[in-house]
């Protein structure tokens, strides 16, 4: 599974990169809801989740806008995209959206998935059959969708206001100190990618960006390794990179609006190494299913051992043994060593202790 960016027609003037404070305040409120996701961060949720009480509540009533989906408000939406912009500067711009314009950005974020059509801003007035229908359709992924679209659709300005000041609230209690401390590094990572940008096709500088992306078939197209299935022809819309410190498993993709495409993802340095791609994960289970894989895991786990000596243990033959080794050495689950005329075997038991974590953060990009 996976999307596939056609990055063909794409020229300078239709690419940028730089950080956002209000995307990455966003990344920010996505690991406070859901931090189960981002273990790595534990210390830092700590920290942020001891904001008072009141605004914890009224975190939790947006939450959906900042859940998996991501709603499109909170990502750059102009050309040339506002590299020096304050979260002050940024929120102005919302503050400033007509209730049409803040609907339609809004309300697929409510639902929250792009598998349902989500009404034009113009139909979605309270009592409408198209407002009503949405409302049911929210509410029925969840109570607190269901509540936000309710609000939204009676009275999108009173809750554009309460979003601002929930938003606000969450800088004044501990986003500023954190975004002094991260934007100079996503700023000079931000630098280097416009750099590369001006002198490297995008398909090129996008795969060395992203441990997952790889370029597939002709032309201009990358693949984007998540658990979506969609083809997004870029141009002739502006293709905007947002680094992150915050966003790492995900790896988000804004489709949706006219305006530009926008991918937020881990900036270097802010992710693990050696993040795996779905294909990498699946062979990995699959090496595990096999209940001879796993008995030759377990004798493996100690002293480093040869081919004949597994076969011996095993009462198997050596090309039987040699097959289960290669399967297991391809995913990275073995490695071998030459001493002399003898090549050893031994379990990578860092992999082994790592693949739990790196199931979550595969499924969760």
């Amino acid at each position: 599974m996976s999307i596939v960016l056609d990055l063909g027609g794409l020229g300078p003037a239709n690419l940028a990169a730089g950080p956002s404070a209000l995307s990455e305040l966003m990344a920010s409120l996505h690991v406070l809801a859901e931090p189960e996701h981002h273990p790595e961060a534990a210390e830092w949720t700590a920290r942020a989740a001891a904001a008072g009480p009141e605004l914890r509540d009224e975190l939790s009533v947006f939450a959906p806008l900042w859940a998996r989906f991501r709603c499109r408000l909170f990502f750059p939406r102009a050309m040339p995209l506002p590299l020096t912009a304050s979260l002050d500067e940024e929120l102005a711009a919302i503050a400033a959206l007509p209730a049409g314009d803040f609907l339609e950005l809004v309300a697929p974020g409510v639902l929250g998935t792009s598998a349902q059509p989500v009404p034009a801003a113009r139909e979605l007035r309270a009592g409408t059959t198209a407002a009503e229908d949405y409302a049911r359709r929210c509410l029925r992924r969840s109570y607190a969708r269901g509540e936000l679209a309710r609000q939204l659709v009676a009275a999108p300005l009173e809750l554009r206001d309460r979003l601002l000041a929930v938003l606000r609230a969450a800088d004044t209690a501990f986003f500023a100190e954190d975004w002094r401390t991260l934007r100079p590094a996503l700023e000079e990572h931000a630098r280097e990618v416009r750099r590369r940008l001006a002198v490297r096709s995008p398909a090129e500088v996008l795969t060395e960006l992203l441990p997952t992306a790889a370029r597939v078939g002709p032309g201009e197209r990358v693949r984007l390794d998540k658990l979506q299935i969609d083809e997004v022809k870029v141009a002739p819309r502006p293709l905007v990179l947002v680094p992150s410190a915050r966003v790492w498993p995900h790896l988000t993709v804004k489709n949706e609006h006219p305006s530009c495409v926008v991918v937020q993802y881990a900036a270097h340095g802010t992710a693990p190494a050696g993040q795996l791609t779905l294909r990498d994960l699946h062979h990995r289970l699959m090496a595990l299913t096999s209940p001879a894989r796993m008995e030759l895991c377990r004798h493996l786990l100690g002293e480093p051992i040869t081919t004949s000596e597994l076969a011996a243990r095993l009462g198997s033959s050596e090309p039987q043994v040699s097959r289960a080794l290669r399967t297991l050495r391809d995913a990275g689950l073995v490695r071998s060593t030459r001493d002399g005329k003898l090549v050893r075997h031994r379990l990578a038991t860092d992999v082994i202790q790592r693949l739990g974590h790196d199931v979550l953060a595969t499924v969760a990009r």
